[in-house]
């Protein structure tokens, strides 16, 4: 399941989607403001190009928008419905929770995004030479 070759590899590794070889981000996860989504522009691998158009990672924040909404969802359930907080401790439990995550967020909707649109090619022996 997590195998190379998989769009799963990619994404948890943070690799190109074609090769699966090349760091898609510049940096490692990290909560500083202009170092979390900078990417390279071209795979070091492949040479694939990450931006494909321009502003082609806009469409990446509808992706986070649906993983910041399900993210509200799993914690206003874990904190209001297991461990009995009430709604306002519930929403502030929400707001920690989506202000730590967002680097994450960031990172998984590009990647999640470009997915969509590239797919993994293995190398054949005619590349190789």
């Amino acid at each position: 399941m997590f195998k190379k070759g998989t769009k799963i590899y990619s994404i948890i590794n943070n690799k190109c989607p074609r090769c699966q070889e090349g760091n898609f981000f510049k940096y490692k996860l990290t909560y500083t403001p202009g170092k979390v989504t900078e990417l390279h522009e071209h795979c070091s691998n492949c040479n694939l190009k990450y931006m494909i158009e321009p502003s082609f990672f806009y469409g990446a924040m509808y992706v986070g928008y649906g993983i910041t909404v399900a993210i509200c969802i799993a914690v206003f359930i874990i904190s209001f419905l297991i461990f009995g907080l009430d709604l306002l401790k519930s929403f502030a439990a929400i707001l920690i929770a989506i202000v730590l995550l967002m680097p994450i967020n960031l990172r998984l909707s590009r990647m999640l995004w470009i997915q969509m649109f590239i797919s993994y090619e293995e190398k054949k022996e005619s590349d190789i030479s």
